[in-house]
């Protein structure tokens, strides 16, 4: 389920908007300067491999990155493996990198192929939490201040568009303000 869910920056229980809708939900992202796209779904994608899957949206890719702007496209994925006794540490791990606000100084485009995740961008007295699923594409602007949140059981695959090969790495606030916001596992289950 895409979902947007808007509060205020200063107390999240004050939901100033939550939908299911990808037109509202396009609509409320572009009016703060984010893009959202949707894209079709292949149903074998988590059997795909990554060179194969990069082929299938070869068309797609191209004229996003037209300009050629994009350096480095490849693709992240996590899944779970009840077989390996370390992957709650794994999934962990993979989780906390990026849950707190941090910022980067190129554009973070990412098209989840499947699985979902959530990106919450903390826009002024706002913080906009997009969850993100299979066939959603997110740009969230260089210099956004935001955080993302794959769950307490991590399930994605996710096409990722750099500039720079090292412009995934993040430039971290220190402000704890997204440990006062919803989980993405609390986003879901919600009413």
């Amino acid at each position: 389920m895409t979902l947007l869910q808007v509060m205020a920056a200063d107390d999240a229980d004050n939901v100033l908007l939550r939908t299911t809708d990808d037109a509202v939900i396009g609509a409320e992202l572009a009016a703060r300067g984010i893009t959202f796209d949707r894209w079709p779904v292949l149903d074998n994608a988590t059997e795909t491999a990554s060179d194969e899957l990069l082929a299938e949206y070869d068309d797609r890719v191209a004229e996003l990155n037209a300009s050629g702007r994009y350096k480095h496209i490849d693709i992240a994925r996590i899944h779970p493996d009840d077989a390996n006794p370390e992957w709650p540490q794994i999934a962990n791990g993979a989780r906390e990198k990026f849950l707190n606000e941090h910022r980067h100084a190129e554009d973070e485009v990412r098209f989840f192929a499947a699985g979902r995740g959530c990106f919450y961008l903390h826009l002024g007295d706002e913080v906009v939490a997009a969850v993100c699923e299979g066939g959603d594409l997110l740009s969230v602007p260089a210099g956004t201040l935001h955080w993302f949140d794959m769950g307490t059981r991590p399930d994605f695959i996710a096409i990722r568009f750099f500039e720079e090969a090292d412009g995934w790495v993040g430039d971290f606030t220190g402000d704890p303000i997204s440990s006062g916001f919803p989980t993405l596992d609390q986003l879901l289950t919600a009413p």
